[in-house]
């Protein structure tokens, strides 16, 4: 079977993409390489959204939520939820590996769970891949250790421990607040000289307070150079003042992601400045046929793209593809 329409990718965006799919009659496939939104289930356990619950909504569907926030909880079981009501033909564990341009559309190369291969034809591709599972890496020595991780979920295992938390954004600053909350030593290191602007509003002041205080110590102008077993090794970033060791049971290297090129790269698309991927207004990239929608295409301008507007772009690309199909149907 070739299906009007292959979507790469089953979190909010890639949803909305296949409800709006199955509303134009479109025969389509959601690929997930995890579970159904595997990334929002990544998150840190007690995460809360920067936004109200309407922002987040796909398909019509309301998100109900106690606070005017939703947190990970809600969403896990409103998207959940969403792709059992609209019966959506959802793939999951199924990652797609490469798509090759074939002369009907496109043959996409998958592996599934169980180690299998197999291949899926479909005439559009929408890639809407996210961003959070590539994290920015470091480069040091020992960042791949097991005392080491890109990502936070909850502070109890860490109650007692030394914790160190490298970077000031958002993910660091959650993390550094739940861990001291937690009861775990915490200290923050940055590079920059002050947290990041992007904190959010009610979070920021919250950082800075305990950091005043003392509870959460901080070091800034300050790179992590090197993770060793029991401590890491702290250079500051003026290079003319000497290195020196922190104690540390446990690290967090919270610097922020990236959209993962790869899929789009091996196919044809082109990228522009800072990876941003070649498209047009209806998001369809230099490779007729190729969409790509949500922060997928937006290489390291991942602060551009959040659910609220990655949806958009999911309506605006199915439109696209419906009036490209039904054109090419009218000219057989």
């Amino acid at each position: 079977m070739i299906f009007d329409l292959a979507i790469v990718g089953g979190g909010p965006v890639g949803l909305a993409a296949a409800i709006e799919a199955k509303r134009a009659g479109l025969s389509y496939v959601v690929l997930e390489k995890g579970c159904v939104v595997n990334a929002i289930f990544d998150y840190p356990t007690y995460m809360t959204f920067f936004t109200t619950s309407e922002l987040l909504e796909v398909g019509g569907h309301p998100l109900v939520s106690s606070r005017e926030k939703p947190d990970r909880k809600d969403a896990l079981t409103y998207y959940r939820l969403v792709a059992q009501r609209e019966n959506l033909n959802l793939l999951q564990y199924h990652e797609v590996s490469r798509i090759h341009p074939a002369p009907a559309g496109f043959t996409l190369e998958v592996n599934r769970k169980d180690g299998s291969d197999g291949v899926v034809e479909a005439r559009r591709v929408i890639v809407a891949t996210g961003y959070y599972d590539n994290p920015h890496i470091l480069g040091i020595p020992g960042e791949d250790r097991e005392n080491v991780s890109h990502y936070y979920t909850e502070a109890h295992p860490f109650w007692g421990l030394k914790v160190t938390v490298i970077g000031a954004g958002n993910s660091a600053a959650d993390a550094a607040l739940e861990l001291y909350r937690g009861g775990a030593k915490v200290t923050l290191v940055h590079r920059g000289s002050e947290l990041r602007k992007s904190i959010k509003y009610w979070v920021r002041p919250d950082l800075e307070n305990r950091i005043k205080e003392g509870s959460i110590i901080a070091h800034f102008e300050s790179r992590v150079v090197e993770i060793l077993q029991d401590r890491v090794i702290v250079q500051p970033v003026d290079l003319e003042s000497p290195a020196w060791e922190l104690e540390t049971d446990f690290t967090f290297a919270l610097v922020g992601y990236t959209a993962n090129t790869d899929l789009l790269e091996g196919a044809g698309v082109k990228l522009l400045e800072d990876r941003l991927a070649q498209m047009n207004e209806h998001f369809e990239t230099n490779v007729h046929g190729l969409f790509v929608c949500g922060s997928a295409g937006f290489g390291d301008r991942t602060n551009q793209v959040f659910i609220e507007n990655g949806r958009i772009h999911a309506l605006a690309a199915v439109a696209e593809i419906a009036r490209q199909l039904q054109l090419q149907e009218m000219r057989v």
